[in-house]
């Protein structure tokens, strides 16, 4: 990874409009002099949900507590600095650290988009159902379902206590 310490899906490129059109300008408040000063709006955010970490060149880096001086600052700035969830401090701590790697490896929105491929999701390394649509929920899409439901052991206690939807 070039000596990187993450290697994630850029989420700024690719033909969903909706799930791959994200920049920093999506989750940090541009209108607070920290953020603004410290990072580009128009610089191309990554997928949090599947990552590959180099733990022998984090080591050799200040994430964590870069991490936790700006979760510090948000609180301190009365949560005005970024859109609440654990993406944007992690885009913030992991900034200049991040290696692109191909989307094959991290197919996201699943959640999101009723039009995607059963086949191509088949063949992607990792399916990710980021969104509303959650293949256990009522509003999942329907052909989609088969992809989260093969894994599902539908006899356990548990999954029938929760009339969790396999089919």
């Amino acid at each position: 990874m070039n000596g990187k310490v993450n290697g994630a899906v850029e989420t700024c490129r690719g033909q969903d409009k909706f799930v791959m059109s994200k920049r920093l300008e999506n989750y940090l408040n541009f209108s607070h002099p920290m953020i603004a000063e410290n990072f580009n709006p128009n610089e191309c955010a990554w997928a949090y949900g599947m990552n590959i970490f180099d733990l022998e060149a984090w080591r050799k880096t200040n994430i964590s507590l870069t991490y936790h001086h700006w979760v510090e600052e948000n609180l301190k700035s009365g949560l005005s600095l970024w859109q609440l969830g654990t993406l944007p401090p992690g885009l913030i701590a992991f900034h200049g650290h991040v290696h692109v790697i191909d989307p094959f490896w991290h197919m996201l929105g699943l959640g999101y988009q009723e039009n995607t491929s059963f086949a191509g999701a088949e063949t992607a390394g990792v399916i990710h159902f980021n969104g509303r649509a959650k293949p256990w929920l009522e509003i999942a899409f329907p052909q989609l379902r088969p992809l989260w439901a093969k894994y599902i052991n539908s006899s356990d206690k548990f999954i029938t206590g929760c009339h969790i939807r396999t089919s």
